[in-house]
């Protein structure tokens, strides 16, 4: 038998070995936990949101130098609901994964931003960071912002802030509004902000209705739009998305409602069937882009992704997170949550889009909005349609960040650096 010394000699040379033998500079692959409804009736919104992440993540992993980190996409149901959300958020630390993205829904986006500030709290070395994608209620980066939720697309009040502003300036045929919203956390901000900023911009428009719906539970619309006419409304404001919003339209489009609706989601996977030729000059969508709007590289990236999947890519804001994420661990050169986060505030970076910036006070991106009316494909503006339609969004405006910026009342608790 070869004596001790000899045997940790030749046990050493073989884990120098196996090193040497290891790829120079092998990069990190950090695991991003997408929790998000992929079952029940806003199930296609959120698969269509986790097709497209996985699109730009695959861009990005292909344009990675060597030793640079490659993301991974991993996906939990957390089927729209607080509870089960924050279930699957426990799972995925429980995986070791410490970045996850969400955006269906703002009472879930409350319910994991809270989850993370008792986790970061409690077990640092589990501290995860949370990239909003979607969930635009206000309070996230305002009374309950959190050092560990970044949010990379516009709140409701931006939008609404946004949307006024073109009422005040280029549709003085608008009179009569009737506000119709989910009733939860965000279509209630939504029926607020309109009821503020039309006082304040347009107080010759009346709101001749204002009610709410429970989410994912109505199945015929048709009072809703019995209501709506009778009400003489000639515009419609509604945060709702998902079924809630392509039954509005299918009931509508069957009583031959033709009035103005102003939305936050229309061009959300399904919902442009449920418009077709009904929609043409009547729908609108307020969104961080759109597929007509003058955004040379992210058109490339529409028209790769519909060629590949004939879906049509929505989700801008996924791409400005990742590309920010990448930067941020590029800069850091650290995959750590809370150095990630700290890079994160203030960062400034030239998106498709526009510039754009991470707010430090409140991890609110500002950056530019815009209007999509929908109309019929080869007239001006609408050089790509939507679903099959025949028909897309024209970029009808286009805001500069300052126009729809909102103050804060975040007061940032930050972990020491």
């Amino acid at each position: 038998m070869p004596p001790l010394s000899s045997m940790k000699s030749s046990a050493a040379a073989a884990v120098l070995a196996l090193l040497a033998a290891l790829p120079a500079g092998a990069a990190d692959t950090v695991k991003i936990a997408f929790i998000d409804v992929l079952s029940g009736p806003f199930a296609r919104t959120g698969e269509g949101s986790l097709a497209q992440l996985r699109e730009v993540v695959s861009q990005i992993n292909a344009k990675a130098a060597p030793g640079e980190v490659k993301f991974e996409v991993v996906p939990f149901d957390g089927k729209g609901t607080p509870q089960e959300s924050v279930t699957v958020l426990k799972a995925a630390t429980d995986q070791g994964i410490r970045y996850i993205t969400q955006g269906g829904g703002s009472g879930v986006a409350f319910a994991l931003s809270e989850a993370l500030n008792k986790l970061a709290e409690r077990e640092p070395d589990k501290a995860t960071l949370y990239l909003n994608y979607s969930a635009m209620d206000p309070g996230l980066t305002n009374d309950r912002c959190s050092f560990w939720h970044f949010r990379f697309y516009p709140t409701s009040e931006m939008k609404i802030e946004a949307l006024t502003t073109y009422f005040q300036k280029s549709r003085p045929d608008i009179k009569k509004v009737f506000l119709l919203n989910q009733n939860y956390t965000h279509g209630q901000q939504v029926s607020k902000a309109s009821r503020e900023y039309l006082a304040r911009k347009r107080a010759d428009i009346q709101i001749v209705g204002d009610d709410f719906i429970p989410i994912a539970q109505v199945r015929d619309f048709a009072p809703q739009i019995a209501k709506i006419r009778a009400s003489g409304a000639d515009t419609v404001i509604t945060s709702n998305w998902g079924s809630d919003l392509t039954l509005l339209f299918k009931a509508a489009r069957e009583s031959g409602l033709n009035i103005n609706f102003f939305t936050m989601n229309a061009n959300n996977p399904g919902t442009p069937q449920a418009m077709g030729p009904w929609g043409d000059g009547k729908v609108g969508v307020i969104w961080n882009w759109g597929h007509n709007a003058p955004t040379p590289e992210l058109e490339k990236i529409y028209v790769a992704y519909k060629q590949k999947t004939n879906e049509d890519f929505i989700f801008a804001a996924h791409w400005n997170s990742m590309q920010m994420l990448k930067t941020a661990m590029r800069e850091t050169k650290s995959t750590d949550p809370k150095k990630v986060a700290f890079a994160l505030e203030g960062m400034k970076y030239k998106s498709p889009v526009g510039d754009i910036e991470m707010r430090k006070t409140d991890h609110q991106l500002q950056a530019p909005l815009f209007l999509g009316l929908w109309a019929k494909q080869g007239t001006k503006g609408v050089k790509y349609e939507a679903e099959g339609t025949g028909y897309g969004f024209r970029s009808e405006q286009v805001w500069d960040s300052y126009i729809s910026a909102q103050p804060t009342s975040c007061q940032m608790k930050r972990p020491g650096a």
